[in-house]
């Protein structure tokens, strides 16, 4: 659900995948203003209650995660290939290879700009993204 906001400057910025009032993760799945698209940290989904695994090795966490951000991309009016700017958060520098060698098949048209930070989560994710995006026109 996207529910834009006037700012002073009469800017439109609109939020996408707000959070409901109890949810622990207070942010929204991405918000889009000035033609882009600013989509929030995902990881590869995770409900084992529901039959979904987040994956067992660093590049099956990489294939789940980017689908994630393709799917909120969409809902924010973007796609995969206006990806501008991606960041790769990983939990273990070891998994870099392997995170590296499924990321870049993702990309046939051409690598975006990109920024690799190790990061730490409280749960057993291997690897994160957030990107930048042009909206589309």
């Amino acid at each position: 659900m996207c529910c834009p906001v006037e700012g002073r400057d009469a800017m439109t910025i609109d939020f996408i995948g707000q959070p409901g009032p109890d949810s622990a993760r207070p942010y929204s799945a991405a918000t889009r203003a000035a033609g882009l698209v600013f989509v929030s940290g995902r990881t590869a989904p995770h409900d084992p209650a529901n039959g979904i695994h987040r994956g067992d090795t660093a590049a099956d966490q990489v294939r789940a995660a980017l689908a994630v951000i393709a799917e909120v991309l969409h809902e924010a009016g973007s796609s995969f290939d206006r990806i501008v700017q991606m960041t790769m958060l990983i939990t273990d520098p070891s998994d870099y290879d392997a995170c590296n060698a499924e990321y870049v098949k993702h990309f046939p048209g051409g690598l975006p700009a990109r920024h690799t930070a190790r990061f730490g989560v409280p749960t057993d994710a291997k690897v994160g993204f957030a990107c930048i995006a042009l909206a589309l026109a």
